[in-house]
């Protein structure tokens, strides 16, 4: 099996060398020995002091993710419902912010269109100008599509199954992210595919070409060093942080080799394995859109709101007391000291020495909260609308629970935009599949063949309405075959496999003939025993 030359999105590990041994000054290109015979041997030393241009491209890409920092910092707070509402509102004071009540609709929204993307498999789509020839010289029409076992394999060991409901949610956050194709030291027959933070990764793209020119990922390691990866369409290079600036970082190659200690890694692919995913795509513009922009606002709003009750539970939600023929010398003795049977507790009077006919009590009328219920009512009807989602998914539902065909209606607006989301990162992960498979074969797929993620229906369903569905398209003239009723019932690769054999089974002649006999034994009853045991 050909194999692509190392490109791993990871940073290596880390050999024997130092610090101080992996940054090297700036020297000269080259240095004179004397071998043997006199005469003079030119050895190369290498360059570690990045170029100007490559140093350039740092700085911009850096320059834009810092750009993008305040805006990612604060979605990160919404989405955990750790944000600080500006202003409380004229009627609730700062000291009183322990009132502040977070209704965290952003999370909610996030998580409920991720929920809703489940990638049923991966499939290759094939060719439209292959033909096929049969054993007699017939052509015979190429297949659509057809499941691809090494693909699905590659998925699955590199655990994309729960990776990539991060990676629809982090490009919901913040509005993108990043996917790394490249080898996999621990496992060379499965190339490594990761899914990086938008947080420590920025790219600059072509914009005429749709096509990204370099990408730019840095960290910070357990030791302190700020170190980064630049990713080129023909070079991979690692990099560290050092007194004169960004320089090479020598951390890949052999540790028992000290000639394979370069930091550049030349695998002359001529495309960037990286693979940027946006959320609400504009034309010209490359950072994409938090999902939670529109609810933001509302949240807020909500959260004044719940403040707001609070306060006014805690002051007008309790009846107030009051108090008349009764001066603050009815309250002490002769000698000015409180009278102890006198208790006041969060303005309710208990006792005083005055007389019924001297002193006179009542109560105030407690305020009705209910104006408040009905403006979170109001937000919340206002954020169903902007978000699709259906009302009760904010508790405002009082009604019996709706019929199925009614749920599916109702969640109408949320399945569309879970479709179209998907449509949208199966291209993405389509790519990083296709680079998976440079990688893994060192050879790209033919022309014409791409690689297509099927995602499962996002709208809610049961057990017994898509059993009716698929009972109803495979009965009479059927529309679905036995293989696509199991892909609509979402089996994978593995159920189907399972499948196959138990009906390979069911269809041996054999088993077929053992059954026959067994159904030809006549069957006995209690009457048709004797004494003895035996048959009549």
């Amino acid at each position: 099996m050909l194999r692509w030359p190392r490109s791993s999105p990871t940073r290596p590990r880390k050999t024997r060398w130092s610090l101080a041994g992996r940054i090297r000054s700036i020297s000269a290109c080259s240095s004179s020995e004397t071998d043997n015979e006199g005469g003079v041997v030119t050895a190369p030393i290498l360059r570690t002091t990045l170029s100007s241009e490559h140093r350039d491209l740092i700085g911009k890409m850096n320059a834009s993710l810092s750009r993008l920092q305040a805006a990612d910092r604060l979605h990160d707070l919404y989405f955990e419902g750790d944000q600080r509402v500006k202003q409380l509102g004229i009627a609730v004071p700062p000291e009183l912010r322990m009132f502040e009540t977070i209704a965290n609709w952003p999370r909610m929204y996030v998580e409920e269109i991720a929920r809703r993307q489940r990638i049923k498999s991966l499939i290759r789509r094939d060719s439209k100008s292959a033909v096929v020839i049969d054993e007699e010289g017939n052509e015979e029409p190429p297949k659509a599509s057809r499941q691809d076992i090494a693909l699905q394999e590659s998925f699955d060991v590199n655990n994309l199954a729960s990776e990539i409901r991060l990676l629809n949610k982090e490009t919901m956050i913040y509005g993108r992210c990043y996917m790394t194709v490249g080898t996999n030291e621990d496992d060379p027959d499965h190339p490594l595919i990761s899914v990086e933070s938008p947080l420590q990764m920025s790219c600059l793209i072509d914009q005429r070409r749709r096509r990204m020119k370099a990408a730019f990922r840095q960290f910070r390691t357990d030791d302190g060093d700020r170190v980064g990866t630049l990713f080129l369409p023909d070079q991979t290079i690692q990099v560290i942080a050092g007194p004169r600036g960004w320089q090479y970082d020598e951390v890949g190659g052999d540790a028992e080799n000290e000639d394979d200690n370069d930091a550049v890694d030349d695998h002359q692919l001529g495309v960037i394995p990286v693979v940027l995913f946006l959320n609400r795509r504009r034309l010209g513009k490359w950072t994409g859109t938090t999902e939670m922009k529109d609810i933001m606002g509302l949240t807020d709003a909500c959260a004044r709101s719940l403040a707001n009750m609070q306060v006014a539970q805690e002051t007008h939600g309790t009846p107030g007391k009051w108090l008349l023929g009764a001066t603050k010398g009815d309250f002490v003795d002769e000698n000015g000291q409180p009278i102890p049977l006198w208790e006041s507790y969060f303005t309710a009077m208990a006792a005083t020495a005055k007389g019924p006919r001297e002193a006179m009590f009542g109560q105030f009328s407690a305020s009705d909260l209910r104006n408040f219920h009905d403006t979170v009512k109001l937000y919340a009807g206002l954020g169903s609308s902007v978000t699709g989602l259906p009302m009760r998914y904010f508790g405002q539902n009082t009604a019996n629970p709706a019929a199925e065909g009614a749920i599916r209606a109702d969640e109408s607006r949320i399945n569309g935009n879970a479709d179209e989301k998907n449509e949208s990162q199966g291209t993405g992960i389509g790519w990083a599949m296709v680079l998976e498979e440079r990688f893994r074969t060192g050879e790209w797929p033919d022309k014409g063949t791409a690689i297509k993620v099927e995602w499962k229906d996002p709208a809610t369903a049961t057990k017994a309405e898509e059993a009716d569905h698929i009972q109803k398209l495979n009965g009479g003239t059927p529309v679905y075959s036995r293989e696509g009723s199991w892909d609509e019932l979402g089996w994978d690769e593995a159920r189907k496999s399972r499948e196959r054999r138990n009906f390979a089974a069911e269809s041996d002649p054999v088993l077929d003939r053992l059954n026959r006999k067994l159904n030809e034994v006549p069957k006995r009853t209690p009457g048709d025993i004797d004494d003895s045991g035996t048959g009549s």
